[in-house]
């Protein structure tokens, strides 16, 4: 039996960029078995002993920390290596490198990240912008849009457009529904902005839309889920999008992130010309 690790990641602040750092580190192996506690906002001795604390009666126990306070951080890896426990600084020896490479002091303050300028507005504007124009609603400002995202139902155009909202970006999606024409929809909207086609695999969106409908407590709507028709759909957008010569991205295999990541290239680009 594979040994299970107890994985602890304190931050001194939300504790974001963390849980995204650890998540790509454990994707790197695949036999890796854990639990996780997370403790956001540390920032004193005392709070660092209370995990401590916790930690001397476990077992398998690895920590990995963000924390920019250098006194902190010391006493947490000094606390931790009295008690024989693994610890990893993530950003420390980034900082002091940083802080060589640019000759000045980093600031060490905790949520430094988190500042309300007008960047952090702006995402906030985005984020309210496309929720409101989640589903074809409000199509009459398209216009307004950063990115619209184009594909028939379930591959995965409302949770890229919140990911691309928090990156910034007013994103608009619009569904390519059976027997609803939207050649009208996609003339109305200005050259100038970045439309982006989001297709899958057939048998694919079928899983998703049966799991859907599970959810949902629905056993109707047969053709929605019959794969036949779903092909149609995806063949018939595929049609659409090659008629106004526009980019398409194959959401199969992709997670939001990588789509997004895709979108936001094909954006960059657009707007270079």
């Amino acid at each position: 039996m594979k040994d299970n690790y107890n994985i602890y990641l304190i931050s001194d602040s939300t504790g974001e960029t963390l849980d995204r750092i650890f998540l790509a580190l454990q994707a790197q192996f695949s036999n890796f078995q854990y639990d996780m506690k997370h403790f956001a906002f540390v920032r004193t001795n005392i709070q660092i002993d209370k995990i401590l604390s916790e930690c001397k009666n476990m077992e398998n126990v690895v920590i990995l920390y963000t924390i920019v306070d250098n006194k902190l951080a010391k006493y947490l890896n000094q606390q931790s290596t009295d008690i024989n426990v693994p610890c990893f600084g993530v950003l420390g020896d980034l900082i002091l490198n940083f802080s060589k490479l640019l000759n000045q002091k980093a600031t060490h303050k905790p949520s430094g990240q988190h500042v309300l300028d007008d960047e952090y507005y702006k995402r906030i504007e985005a984020i309210q912008f496309t929720m409101a124009h989640d589903d074809g609603k409000l199509g009459e400002d398209l216009n307004k849009s950063d990115i619209v995202l184009l594909g028939v139902s379930r591959t995965s155009k409302t949770p890229t457009s919140i990911y691309l909202a928090n990156r910034g970006f007013k994103t608009s999606n619009v569904p390519i529904l059976p027997d609803v024409n939207i050649d009208n929809t996609i003339k109305n909207i200005p050259k100038k902005n970045c439309v982006v086609g989001l297709y899958a695999d057939p048998k694919r969106l079928c899983d998703v839309r049966k799991n859907r409908l599970s959810l949902l407590n629905e056993q109707k709507y047969s053709k929605y889920v019959n794969v036949e028709t779903i092909t149609k759909e995806v063949e018939n957008s595929k049609k659409i999008f090659a008629k106004y010569g526009l980019p398409t991205i194959d959401v199969t295999r992709k997670s939001v992130e990588e789509t997004a990541a895709s979108i936001i290239k094909i954006y960059e680009i657009k707007n270079a010309k």
